[in-house]
């Protein structure tokens, strides 16, 4: 047996999210069968997580086997690209250690999201159009709380069935695009994230920028570990898995 971890990134719009489902698409079991005609034997995929409906992913990462080690992979990958719909990309297929897993060796995971505070068309599909005046610098002192609490039940989806709600932020923190000021950037840094975690996150701060909570409010959110406390969830349309972290020694090539 030979694993191999595959990096690729994907528009979420025509998806149910990652996770393979019987009766609805989805990315997982579109990458299954690329990889399952091209190598000639079936191939199960394993990701680094699920991101739900309409998420999109700038890069994720999986694992899958095979019984032979593949001759090429930069060749595989070429032809993945081929005949993959074109909401879907493959960066890299690379050989790992037989026991490195997608989901349980991530270090940390990164997710970006964007809000354009102007009519764009050409990001309709890519942030969430808001045209509500918003105050960075008290959506960032806010932000800042997240680095120093780490039970995120406030902010957890309900019957997720999670061992724990427990997380390590290490960043949030938003900004302005450098190339467009209308548009702004949240980024947050974790070791994990619960389902739905981060679209409740952004939709609490939101309303923290446009006067409806204060910075202390935020707190006070944030400690109850009350969900019906925090706002409505920001748009799926405007969050984007941007990074997995793995130790280098997990990688053989």
């Amino acid at each position: 047996m030979a694993r191999y971890f595959i990096t690729l990134s994907y528009d979420g719009a025509a998806y149910c999210g990652w996770q393979r489902q019987p009766d609805a698409p989805t990315v997982q079991q579109t990458v299954e069968k690329a990889l399952s005609t091209l190598l000639r034997c079936s191939v199960e995929v394993v990701g680094a997580g699920r991101t739900d409906t309409g998420v999109n992913a700038s890069k994720y990462v999986a694992h899958f086997d095979v019984d032979t080690p593949i001759a090429d992979c930069r060749q595989l990958v070429y032809k993945l690209n081929l005949v993959l719909p074109h909401d879907i990309a493959v960066q890299r297929v690379r050989r790992v250690k037989d026991d490195a897993h997608a989901r349980f060796d991530a270090i940390e995971r990164e997710y970006t999201y964007y809000i354009s505070q102007r009519k764009n068309p050409f990001r309709r599909y890519s942030a969430w159009q808001y045209y509500v005046d918003l105050d960075l610098d008290a959506m960032n002192l806010a932000a800042n709380n997240l680095l120093e609490w780490n039970d995120f039940t406030t902010f957890a989806k309900l019957n997720s069935n999670n061992k724990t709600n427990i997380c390590h932020v290490v960043r949030a923190e938003w900004r302005r695009a450098e190339d467009d000021s209308d548009l702004l950037v949240f980024t947050i840094r974790a070791d994990r994230f619960l389902r739905n975690m981060i679209r409740a996150i952004v939709g609490t701060l939101v309303d923290v920028g446009r006067g409806r909570y204060s910075v202390e409010d935020f707190e006070r959110i944030l400690h109850s570990c009350d969900l019906s406390l925090s706002s409505a969830g920001a748009p799926a349309v405007g969050l984007f898995l941007s990074d997995v972290e793995y130790d280098e020694s997990v990688y053989l090539e």
